[in-house]
Parts: structure tokens; C-alpha cells; sequence
């Protein structure tokens, strides 16, 4: 079973309340590596795993798990758990796992889920949107897609993203966060596959040939996945072929990382919006 295998891989590092008296992990605690990794997985699908386990009008429960040993993880190993859906049936599903330090195979497993009645535990066939999903996934296939647009054509769905973030979330009051540019800026909203919106962006003109990027909000349960990147990417897109040389945004700092890595800089030094710390942040188009 080679690293290769799987295109989904969570990474993770020992910690030391998970080493025995052996002073190797615990063969307990690789149940609970897999089960962290299946929640990043999910994450990986883009389905906001309870909502979209509501749409489905079901939920998975754990029928079997199994597991083989082959060598010992240590104390400040950095792991790779790799997920992937090898098997649907009519009403369950086979997720064969695996950890890896490097190369090296530790521990493969298999996880078997069924899909069921979450009052009454009795098993469900699965949905064929939910089947499609999983083998587009495991296909290749990517699992967001971003749409382009005004106000009047997107705002129904970033409006209940931003509330949902920005307001409910954030605290940020209601009042301050609506204004008079959402109906000439362009707005991105990034779906999944079964039409949830997860994440939302808008880009006006900050001054001639300068775009500026804000409102940039993704739900929760998603965050850490490529919603938020696809939604940038997309508004830096619509910015170049309109000629701008250059993006701008406002930045909340526990965000400031991730636009770092989208290749933005730091201009300036920190600032309060809306009670929140900011940064502005910038880069070349």
C-alpha cells in the first residue's frame, strides 16, 4: 500500500501523552489518527460535514474498523494518513487508511460505514449525490467550483455566507458590514458539488489600476480546505484581464498567513477594523 495510493493525506505529529510504556504510540491511538483524518477528508470533499449530512437525510456510522500493524511510530514523528474511499455499496462504504512516516508504511486499516436513519441506527441507501461526490473525488476530479457575478445574480448566497462569519460568528455588527459597493463590486461565491455555497469573496476598484479584494469569508467547517484560495484566485483573475497591476486588501491577522501564502506582502503596520486587528496587504498582478 504505497504513499501514492491515496490521493488524500492528513499530516500530523506525535504527541508525547500518545507514546506508551514501550515508548512507541499506543496501537489505540491510530483509531483516532484515522478518525482525525476522516473529518480532514471530508474537509477535502467540501461538505460541511453535518450540513451535509442533513441534505442527505442521513448520517455514517461505523459498522467495522480493522487495523494491521507493520512497524512503530515514535514520539515527535511527523505522520501522513492517507484516506481514501475504496469501496460503495448499496447502504455502506469501505475507507481504506493508512499511516506513513516518509515512505514507510506503519499501519494500514479499513473502515467500514454505513449510512442510516440517525433516530432509529437503521441503514439507508447511499445518495447517488453523495456516491458521485466521493468518486469524483478519488477520480481527481476537483470538488469546488467558483462563479463570477453581480450582486443581483450572487448575493443571495454571499450575503448568507458573510452573515453567517462575519456577523454571527464575529460579532461584527450587522450595520457594518453591508454597503453601498455590493452593488457595483464583482462577487465570487465557491460552491461544492451538491450546490452548498462555502465561501465568498468581492473586488471593487481601489484607485486606478489597483483592485481591492474584501469581504473574503468561508464557512467555518471548510476553512483549511481550497474554498478560500479558489474564491482568491478567481477575483485576481477577473482583476488581470481587466488590467489592474496590483490587489489590495485588509486582512484580519489570524487570516495573514494565508494570504501570505497566496504570495500577498505586508504593507504597513497592524490596525483595527471593526474591532478586529488587520494588516494591509498586497501584491503585483
Amino acid at each position: 500500500m504505497p504513499r501514492s495510493d491515496f490521493r488524500f493525506l492528513h499530516r500530523l505529529r506525535v504527541r508525547w501523552a500518545e507514546v506508551d510504556m514501550q515508548r512507541i504510540v499506543f496501537n489505540g491511538h491510530y483509531l483516532m489518527y484515522f478518525d482525525t483524518a476522516v473529518a480532514d477528508y471530508w474537509r477535502a470533499l467540501a461538505l460541511p460535514y453535518e450540513a451535509s449530512m442533513h441534505y442527505f437525510g442521513g448520517d455514517l456510522f461505523v459498522r467495522k474498523a480493522t487495523l494491521e500493524y507493520e512497524a512503530s511510530a515514535r514520539y515527535d514523528d511527523v505522520l501522513d494518513v492517507g484516506v481514501r474511499c475504496a469501496r460503495i455499496g448499496t447502504s455502506s462504504m469501505l475507507l481504506s487508511t493508512a499511516v506513513f512516516r516518509g515512505d514507510q508504511l506503519l499501519v494500514s486499516g479499513e473502515l467500514v460505514y454505513v449510512f442510516a436513519d440517525p433516530a432509529t441506527q437503521s441503514s439507508k441507501p447511499i445518495p447517488q449525490e453523495l456516491r458521485s461526490v466521493l468518486e469524483a473525488f478519488e477520480a481527481g476530479k476537483t470538488m469546488v467550483e467558483v462563479r463570477v457575478g453581480s450582486w443581483d445574480e450572487l448575493g443571495r448566497d454571499a450575503g448568507a455566507i458573510r452573515a453567517e462569519v462575519f456577523v454571527q460568528e464575529q460579532g461584527i455588527p450587522a450595520d457594518m458590514e453591508w454597503d453601498s459597493a455590493d452593488q457595483s463590486c464583482v462577487h465570487a461565491v465557491a460552491y461544492n458539488r451538491i450546490g452548498m455555497p462555502i465561501a465568498t469573496g468581492r473586488l471593487l476598484e481601489h484607485v486606478p489600476g489597483v483592485a481591492k479584494i474584501g469581504r473574503m469569508a468561508v464557512r467555518q467547517p471548510l476553512r483549511g480546505g481550497r474554498a478560500g484560495r479558489a474564491v482568491l484566485d478567481a477575483l485576481m483573475k477577473v482583476a488581470r484581464e481587466r488590467g489592474d497591476r496590483e490587489a489590495v486588501l485588509h486582512a484580519q491577522m489570524s487570516a495573514a498567513g494565508f494570504y501570505v501564502r497566496a504570495g500577498f506582502a505586508t504593507r504597513g503596520p497592524e490596525f483595527e477594523e471593526a474591532g478586529i486587528p488587520h494588516v494591509e496587504m498586497v501584491r503585483s498582478l
